[in-house]
């Protein structure tokens, strides 16, 4: 059971919502996340155990992916009001840095996004079609492999996700959201646990980067990004469940 001030007053509270560039920044770039959220492969063997799980879980192999990030973080709601709080993203949401990297449905539609940088829709250099010769607009291109709204039949662990091909600017690959029940053998004790997972190749399949360090980099940034939006979802399923729960207007 919850823990409740009083009756109708709740302990927690939603994400801030940022106001800018500055507070995109401080809120998802500077801020260390509350609960770590990567999942380390230490070894070949762990990353291949992670392949062969995407694979079987999603029907998508990522082990033609030199770079494979994967976040997990549990969340106490139910798997559907998790899901559901993934099916409104949106140019809206509190738990993404959209002033950094602006959501934008197409067509109204969680089928295909666009990720603008800044919100630009064009260069804001003159008639440019590209930034230093890269093309940055729009930074992702999500189009929909699947979107599992509703789990396999004896499908035990309740499993719904987003499972999008990703172009763009950058990265080449793909991009999931996934949550399922908790697992009681993996010591897993939340109703829910959420993953998103990214898999791409530096800048397309062919070219292999003159600085090793600029993927690393890139790869932080990613890090530290991933762990506060899923720290957000977390944050705002709880207490839009618990406000509920509690009756609170």
């Amino acid at each position: 059971m919850r823990n409740l001030k009083t009756d109708t007053d709740t302990i927690l509270h939603p994400p801030t919502k940022s106001k800018g560039l500055f507070s995109d920044f401080r809120n998802f770039l500077w801020k260390k996340p509350q609960i770590p959220t990567l999942i380390k492969f230490t070894s070949e063997e762990k990353r291949l155990e992670y392949n062969n799980r995407i694979l079987q879980r999603v029907g998508e192999g990522v082990d033609r992916y030199t770079v494979l990030n994967v976040h997990h973080i549990g969340i106490e709601a139910p798997v559907s009001y998790v899901f559901n709080e993934l099916l409104n993203w949106n140019g809206d949401s509190s738990c993404w840095p959209n002033h950094i990297a602006k959501i934008e449905r197409i067509e109204d539609d969680i089928e295909a996004i666009r990720v603008l940088p800044f919100g630009w829709k064009k260069y804001p250099f003159g008639g440019e079609k590209s930034f230093l010769g890269m093309k940055f607009i729009p930074l992702f291109l999500l189009n929909s492999i699947r979107i599992k709204r509703v789990p396999d039949p004896y499908d035990f662990d309740n499993a719904r996700y987003l499972l999008y091909k990703c172009s763009g600017g950058y990265p080449i690959g793909i991009f999931m959201m996934y949550v399922r029940s908790s697992i009681e053998d993996m010591g897993e004790t939340e109703q829910s646990q959420l993953f998103l997972t990214v898999g791409f190749n530096f800048y397309g399949k062919e070219y292999q980067p003159r600085w090793p360090f600029v993927n690393k980099i890139w790869e932080g940034v990613h890090n530290r990004v991933t762990a506060n939006v899923l720290n957000r979802i977390k944050q705002l399923s709880e207490w839009r469940l618990e406000k509920m729960e509690s009756g609170a207007k």
